[in-house]
């Protein structure tokens, strides 16, 4: 059962990165694409698995949908009115009745136990998270608390926190939006109403442990391409975990409805290489401004120069 998970998480890779490939050149990975209609590119392990739940539970929904669909059109057609005079006072029949039955426990079954595979693989990490990072919800935007792994005062004084408000506001212009991201980096890679300010930055190839609470009302962290979707709950610590595959920006927002500027609380994590978010760490400890700053300056080079060498 494992490896044939395994096959079939390869598979949606492969599928969600052809997607992505004829996409390229339009809008990177880890957003929302124009006129997209499937699930956001599987940028890590468990949205693999959900992306083959979502084709494997369609497998069912069509033939079933086609069926129930093909057999109300006979009924209509084969016991209309003017072909049947008399109603018939048929009232059972133990054929249909055990085939409605079982058809449906059995159906059940099939989707019940990948089903179940993939909720524990949400809460059950492949390995113990090598960083913990505490999303706080707020009406309306984030903070983030990265928790060192010991309590030693040396680990303490290290300890990074920052808010993370949206680029513009739903109250600017489209053209001010739109000023705003451009000034950052392009509309490409911030996004109007997906940008901020500060991202969440993690390395790749990690277990990353998300940790969510609120101070308010109930919010939800949420970022689809890594199949994360975890409420902040006042008063309450909810844990999920993600492995980011590839580096980029990836996106995401609150996913529970938490007041009038609930549509403008984006959320937006930048994936680094293992070395680049240590050298992040040590500045961000001092200035979160200025890592931030240093970090997308190497970044930004880096793209620029990919790009020159297309």
């Amino acid at each position: 059962m494992r490896v044939r998970r395994s096959i079939f998480a390869a598979g949606a890779l492969l599928l969600s990165a052809g997607g992505a490939a004829a996409q390229e050149g339009s809008t990177p990975a880890g957003q929302p694409h124009p006129w997209q209609m499937g699930l956001q590119e599987a940028l890590s392990p468990i949205e693999a698995q959900i992306h083959w739940f979502s084709n494997y539970v369609l497998a069912f929904i069509v033939p079933i949908t086609i069926l129930v669909a093909a057999l109300l059109g006979w009924c209509v057609y084969r016991f209309r009115e003017s072909r049947n005079r008399e109603a018939s006072r048929t009232s059972h029949n133990t054929l249909i009745e055990v085939v409605w039955t079982l058809a449906p426990v059995i159906v059940l079954l099939f989707i019940a136990v990948p089903s179940f595979q993939l909720l524990t693989a949400q809460y059950n990490p492949p390995s113990e998270p090598e960083l913990t990072v505490k999303a706080t919800g707020y009406q309306w935007y984030w903070g983030y608390e990265y928790q060192p792994s010991n309590d030693s005062p040396e680990a303490q004084a290290k300890a990074v926190s920052f808010d993370s408000y949206p680029l513009a506001q739903l109250t600017d212009s489209l053209a001010d939006q739109d000023a705003a991201s451009e000034a950052k980096g392009g509309l490409d890679f911030y996004p109007r109403l997906l940008a901020v300010d500060n991202e969440m930055v993690v390395p790749v190839n990690t277990v990353i442990r998300v940790t969510t609470t609120s101070a308010d009302v109930i919010h939800s962290w949420a970022v689809p391409s890594m199949g994360v979707k975890v409420d902040a709950v006042p008063g309450r610590l909810n844990e999920y975990w993600f492995e980011a595959l590839k580096e980029g920006l990836f996106y995401g927002q609150c996913s529970e409805l938490c007041g009038q500027n609930h549509a403008n609380m984006p959320i937006a994590v930048r994936v680094v290489s293992k070395e680049q978010f240590q050298k992040w760490y040590a500045a961000a400890a001092e200035d979160v401004g200025e890592a931030n700053k240093q970090l997308m300056a190497e970044v930004d080079g880096r793209k620029a120069v990919e790009v020159a060498g297309r």
